[in-house]
């Protein structure tokens, strides 16, 4: 008898046929050859059951039984598995070569014929199990680098994102703000754009775009931007140049959250009765994460501390923007923002400006 390779020997093997005297002989071969892991049935329609039951290595089928022949159990477990690899020796009679066709279209692997030739037998299985497990272990390092791919592509789409968010904190703090402006800003943004219905990944990427609003700023000069007095309409008009130098900076990306960026940094300012800049674009022209941003831009600059003024009320805050609905803000963004009012304040409050805020900002935007 042949010897078989020790390696093979735990394989999983299922035994369909309609006759219990052929399994007998069957499972007396494999047991001498040193498998023990054997599995068997008469009742061919039980096949599907069993396999996902037992999810076996190596199926040995007889194709000739009544009511549910080998070309219906072949079908149905082709039906359970679309992509492994399970090698399916056929036992058959029939040797023309119609049939051996239409059994290797439906899955066959390989055929014995009967009677058995034990020898024959032995090798077949041997080398069908060594096709099986060379599949699965390249189907199993297929996984392990697809695992490490999306580990290491999720590390460095957050690098990329905490460069970006360092990058946006550095122009606030050119604009003597702490840099959680553009923490609250991320956060803000998100939960109203939920709010207004964006899908989880359009949220996703305003929460990570939305910090970059302002991000034109580091074009400016200091001794306007910094200036503490009311800025001339020369200097002002120079001002307002940060959201064309903001969308410039973030252009020509092929990422999603930095095209994102360029759309909120260039039009961040524009107001839904076109009385904004730079464009002067109007209504639903404007792209709605802009008018997500805007809202809670306004919001924040208000409730937050500045060296020229002390944080509005609230109350006060409210009144003013509602004052402007229809006029600088989107009527319906403004509506949902005030809707989510409770949240709104706590996350204004829960990431207030202070000196011990300004560190570990990988945790706080993620």
């Amino acid at each position: 008898m042949l010897s078989q390779d020790a390696k093979f020997t735990h394989a999983k093997i299922l035994i369909v046929d309609d006759e219990q005297g052929n399994i007998n002989v069957l499972e007396r071969m494999l047991s001498a050859a040193g498998y023990h892991n054997v599995t068997s049935t008469t009742d061919s329609r039980s096949t599907p059951d069993l396999y996902q039951s037992i999810r076996p290595d190596l199926i040995l089928l007889d194709i000739k039984m009544p009511e549910f022949s080998g070309f219906d159990v072949m079908n149905a477990l082709r039906a359970l598995e679309t992509e492994s690899y399970l090698p399916i020796l056929v036992l058959t009679a029939l040797l023309d070569s119609e049939t051996r066709l239409r059994a290797l279209k439906a899955g066959a692997k390989d055929f014995v014929n009967k009677p058995f030739s034990m020898e024959e037998m032995l090798a077949r299985i041997n080398n069908l199990l060594e096709v099986r497990m060379m599949h699965n272990s390249v189907h199993s390092e297929k996984k392990s680098l697809e695992t490490q791919v999306v580990k290491r592509s999720q590390e460095l789409r957050q690098y990329q994102v905490e460069i970006i968010h360092r990058l946006a904190r550095a122009a606030e703090y050119r604009d003597n703000e702490t840099g959680m402006h553009v923490i609250r800003m991320s956060k803000l943004c998100a939960r109203l754009a939920r709010g207004l219905g964006l899908n989880d990944h359009d949220c996703q990427l305003l929460r990570h775009a939305s910090p970059m609003h302002d991000i034109g700023k580091i074009g400016i000069p200091d001794h306007i931007l910094l200036k503490p007095g009311r800025l001339t309409p020369d200097e002002w008009a120079i001002m307002q140049t940060h959201a064309e130098i903001g969308a410039l900076i973030l252009s020509g990306s092929e990422s999603e959250f930095l095209q994102m960026a360029e759309v909120i940094a260039g039009c961040h300012h524009e107001q839904w009765d076109g009385s904004g800049y730079p464009k002067g674009l109007k209504g639903k022209n404007i792209p709605l994460v802009a008018r997500i941003v805007t809202v809670c831009d306004v919001f924040d600059a208000l409730t937050s501390d500045r060296p020229y003024k002390k944080a509005w009320p609230i109350e006060d805050t409210v009144k003013e923007m509602e004052s402007e609905s229809g006029q600088r803000f989107d009527p319906n963004v403004l509506r949902v923002f005030i809707d989510l009012l409770p949240e709104m304040v706590e996350i204004s409050q829960q990431f207030a400006d202070s000196m011990d805020s300004v560190v570990n900002l990988r945790h706080k935007t993620s």
